[in-house]
């Protein structure tokens, strides 16, 4: 892993694997780097692909006091610091970042967003949200950072209980439990988040939106308002899948992400 300072100060780590042109990663809650190993080295087969670790996680420092916009300048900074045009791809929480991010660097050739947790307009956090952060609050507070991570996985993003024993089952299972503290943050900021349509009216940059079939609604919701919001997008929806389908369908997710790459100017 290697790592650059974010504007604050902050090491931001990352891993760089591949050859051809660049290739960000940023992942959601709670995950780290790992978070694509699935479709990690078939990207890397045609591109330079930097996977980050997000503040909080992983070997990327943190700071004392958290504010969502630290994420957006730890982007811009990984960014920023390509000597060419970067494809930006930001899974869930890392997609709202990944959208902040894009307005604070002019060193994009692309942008892939995967169902970011917004709200716009008269869009209210929906009930589930409001039910389970403080169960997971709680959880967190006695220690109990595997509780707190099923009551996310579950109540939150609707996973089967044959996907989370699955889910259980892996190596990864250990890195959400470790990340797990960060679940409050990353629930209760994009609720003070407000999504304004109108400051991405400048946002030009070529824009794949990606959407499982069978994600959550709020989560397909939210693809929808950046369709009608981003000039330059396209939307495509996996279907069959959920929200995770960099891991449960590795393949198609890889091959839309490719296939965006390739089509993008120069």
């Amino acid at each position: 892993m290697q790592t650059i300072a974010s504007v604050d100060g902050t090491r931001i780590a990352y891993e760089k694997t591949g050859e051809g042109p660049p290739l960000v990663l940023v992942h959601g809650t709670p995950d780290d780097h790992t978070y694509w190993v699935m479709v990690q080295p078939t990207l890397a087969k045609h591109c330079t692909v930097y996977a980050m670790d997000r503040r909080g996680r992983g070997q990327s420092g943190d700071a004392a006091e958290y504010r969502l916009e630290l994420e957006f300048d730890d982007v811009a900074a990984v960014v920023d610091m390509i000597d060419q045009p970067v494809i930006l791809l930001g899974h869930s929480y890392g997609g709202l970042i990944s959208l902040e991010a894009a307005l604070r660097t002019r060193n994009l050739s692309g942008l892939i967003v995967y169902e970011p947790p917004i709200f716009s307009g008269s869009q209210k956090p929906d009930g589930p949200l409001l039910e389970t952060l403080p169960k997971i609050e709680a959880s967190l507070d006695e220690g109990k950072n595997d509780e707190a991570l099923l009551l996310f996985l579950q109540d939150l993003l609707g996973m089967s209980s044959a996907e989370m024993e699955s889910l259980r089952a892996s190596p990864y299972w250990q890195v959400m439990v470790n990340a797990a503290p960060t679940l409050p943050r990353e629930l209760k900021a994009p609720v003070e988040y407000k999504f304004d349509a109108s400051r991405f009216r400048e946002l030009t940059v070529s824009t794949l939106l990606l959407s499982g079939s069978e994600s959550p609604i709020s989560l397909r919701e939210a693809t929808n308002t950046l369709a009608r919001s981003l000039a330059n997008s396209r939307v495509t929806i996996l279907e069959g899948q959920g929200h995770d389908a960099a891991q449960t369908a590795p393949e198609p997710f890889a091959d839309e992400v490719l296939k965006f790459a390739r089509g993008l100017p120069g």
